[in-house]
């Protein structure tokens, strides 16, 4: 059975930087691509980052320079570093993983909430 589990969501202020971690089991996450989704209250769910098995990553362009995506495919991990905060970065946190045969697994999320 597939299982992602997301943790370092929290309270922060604007400004602020959190890293959020999700660690995967039941597959070799090492040929998935592995990624974050975000959903704000009353907004549809919207891509953040992801990074392929080969290391290319790709960002959302309301993020971009701000956040950054890495893995570690030894801990079977996917990070997302958020830095210079903001209230409308306000979200559930979603960690993905999609597999070669488009096979897509979600985490059950974690909240982050920028707040003075």
């Amino acid at each position: 059975q597939v299982q992602l589990v997301e943790s370092g969501g929290g309270l922060m202020q604007p400004g602020g930087s959190l890293q959020l971690s999700c660690v995967g089991s039941g597959t070799r996450f090492s040929i998935y691509t592995m990624g974050w989704e975000r959903q704000a209250p009353g907004k549809q769910r919207e891509l953040v980052a992801e990074i392929t098995s080969g290391g290319r990553m790709n960002y959302a362009g309301s993020v971009k320079g701000r956040f950054t995506i890495s893995r570690d495919n030894a801990k079977n991990a996917v990070y997302l570093q958020m830095n210079s905060l903001t209230p409308e970065d306000t979200a559930v946190y979603y960690c993905t993983a999609e597999g070669p045969a488009g096979n897509k697994y979600w985490g059950r999320g974690t909240q982050v909430a920028v707040s003075s």
